[in-house]
């Protein structure tokens, strides 16, 4: 087994804590280092007590180090990440960006995950991004979609500051995804925080609407059922919850998303989405890596 590539994570919040969860199970990473500015933090503790070392003076204090990780998860937010990413590259380190930035390109694994092996910086969209772009683009794959509209729905339990703050970012990244890694012609996103008692799971309506000459029930319906299988391996709460809706050469899905329970509550779909897909994007690179190396 190739030995195991050392990571990084930026911001020790809900996003920063669950991802070090899933990464310290991983075969192909090793989370080594949690950055954050506080050392009393419940993530920098509980980062501490896995074994992680920490690093309570922001990205900075990764110049001080040695053993430097070749990989870094930002998760702090689309204004931090600039400079993060910055310090990254001087650096020489490959930044996997969990904020709305969009410095990089946008990946989500089961569209794109091999495009980018070659770029420092990749953006993992947003959690909305993340749990739509996949099945617009599989609409897309039978049918062209000239519109694409995605309305994402999370409890407010499951918005932390970072999400609040980067609400802008959000709509913005979310809807030029749509049409980068959708395919559609136009795309628009909208977030709702929903603040119902007891929270509810994240759920997602898309609204497509496709060139109606390529119209085809049967192939739509078959790409996206296939596209929320390939999803389900890496996000397995990934759910449709209704068969597609058709209505003249309108599609509409309802999507649903049930968080693994690693650090969050299970109605944090929206953040485990992301901490999900950014393990599978970084375990491609690990593998693209490690088969260069065997092969050089």
């Amino acid at each position: 087994m190739a030995e195991r590539i050392e990571v990084g994570i930026i911001g020790p919040g809900n996003i920063g804590s669950d991802l070090m969860m899933k990464l310290l199970r991983n075969d192909l990473l090793k989370p080594t280092y949690m950055i954050g500015i506080d050392a009393e933090s419940r993530g920098m503790r509980m980062a501490k007590e896995n074994g992680l070392k920490i690093i309570p003076t922001g990205i900075d204090g990764l110049k001080e180090v040695d053993d430097k990780p070749q990989m870094l998860f930002d998760a702090t937010s689309a204004y931090a990440h600039e400079y993060n990413n910055q310090v990254a590259q001087e650096l020489g380190i490959q930044m996997f960006d969990l904020t709305p930035a969009a410095i990089g390109p946008f990946a989500s694994p089961t569209v794109n995950i091999n495009d980018h092996l070659d770029k420092k910086n990749v953006n993992l969209i947003t959690c909305g991004g993340q749990a739509t772009t996949p099945l617009i683009s599989a609409i897309n794959d039978v049918a062209s979609v000239e519109y694409a509209e995605i309305v994402a729905t999370i409890s407010s339990a499951s918005a932390g500051p970072g999400t609040r703050a980067n609400i802008d970012e959000f709509t913005e990244t979310t809807a030029k995804a749509i049409e980068e890694v959708g395919g559609a012609d136009k795309g628009k996103a909208i977030i709702i925080l929903n603040p119902a008692e007891p929270p509810i799971l994240m759920r997602d309506t898309i609204y497509a609407i496709v060139d109606e000459n390529e119209f085809d029930e049967e192939k739509i319906t078959a790409s996206v059922r296939k596209r929320e299988k390939e999803i389900q391996e890496i996000v397995p709460g990934y759910r449709l919850r209704t068969d597609p809706i058709y209505d003249d050469n309108q599609v509409t899905l309802f999507v649903e998303v049930e968080g693994a329970g690693d650090y969050l509550p299970v109605y944090s779909g929206n953040l485990d989405i992301m901490t999900a897909s950014a393990v599978g994007l970084a375990e491609a690179f690990a593998k693209d890596w490690n088969a260069k190396k065997e092969g050089a």
